[in-house]
């Protein structure tokens, strides 16, 4: 193995949620070629990646280049994360009122972390406040938080906290993660289309799951990408980093996640159509081309 190749592994071992099945993915990157690492980062990133996640097809374990260099200090993550926040609004992508007082609620690329897009779901809620109907619209969103998506839930998930679900370490340490109902709620008579595409992933199909486990919408479109474990992020290069799951969730309803599996919709569909299906099933006129 090259250093590099060692370093994976040693991180992987060491790190990886299941203990069992990291032995087995460090045993098929021994003859992974990383000897272009410095001058062809990208396909370097490429090829462990493949690697890393030929065993068990997990995509939150990956090797990914960052031609802006490698994240490798806590103040550069902080502040790489609140230059995003602002940039994407802390992923409130789209808020609007469609006819028949129809609210509708875009979250993409990603949620930012809590306490830097609270002031976002603020807003958005603030400007949805008394719609009849909701549709939350996750087709782009491709990642979040848990802590964002349980403050997001604290607006749909009405009076009471909900404990939503745990996140199981390695080690069996657990964490929970509850509502905390926010004062700008909507009410549970309110109902709710979540629209998923297949490249709805992560934190963004941990809300879908959510909403979905606890009966509070309607999952319309196409099954999402399955990526249901947390992760941490280890610089490798000055370009390179890895992505490591460290715990998985556990739904508090269903006792499982959407791992490999993806949240499967209620009401299937082609992604592109979804929007349609939503306001058919929600009783609204379809919006003028």
């Amino acid at each position: 193995m090259t250093n590099l190749n060692e370093r994976i592994a040693a991180l992987v071992s060491e790190n990886y949620v299941f203990p069992d099945v990291a032995e087995a993915i460090v045993a098929g990157l021994a003859d992974v070629d990383t000897t272009a690492a410095d001058t062809d980062p990208a396909e370097t990133a490429a090829r462990l990646t493949e690697r890393l996640q030929a065993v068990n097809q997990d995509r939150h374990l990956r090797a990914r280049y960052r031609p802006s260099g490698a994240l490798s200090r806590p103040d550069d993550w902080e502040q790489h994360y609140a230059a995003e926040a602002v940039r994407i609004a802390g992923g409130i992508n789209r808020v609007e009122r469609l006819a028949d007082n129809t609210g509708l609620l875009a979250i993409a690329p990603y949620t930012s972390p809590v306490h830097m897009a609270e002031r976002y779901v603020v807003a958005a809620f603030e400007l949805l406040a008394g719609v009849d109907r909701l549709i939350i619209d996750l087709r782009a969103g491709r990642g979040g938080v848990p802590e964002t998506v349980a403050l997001i839930c604290g607006y749909l998930l009405g009076n009471e906290p909900v404990h939503l679900q745990d996140l199981v370490s390695r080690d069996g340490t657990v964490r929970q993660f509850w509502t905390n109902p926010a004062a700008g709620r909507l009410p549970l008579s309110v109902p709710i289309c979540v629209l998923t595409s297949a490249n709805t992933f992560s934190g963004c199909e941990e809300l879908a799951y959510n909403l979905q486990a606890h009966g509070r919408a309607t999952v319309i479109g196409e099954r999402t990408g399955g990526g249901a474990h947390p992760v941490d992020i280890f610089e490798l290069t000055d370009t390179l980093e890895l992505t490591v799951p460290i715990a998985r969730s556990v739904n508090i309803v269903t006792g499982t996640n959407w791992e490999q599996v993806g949240v499967i919709p209620d009401i299937e569909c082609q992604a592109e159509t979804a929007l349609d299906h939503a306001l058919k099933t929600l009783g609204t006129p379809p919006i003028e081309p």
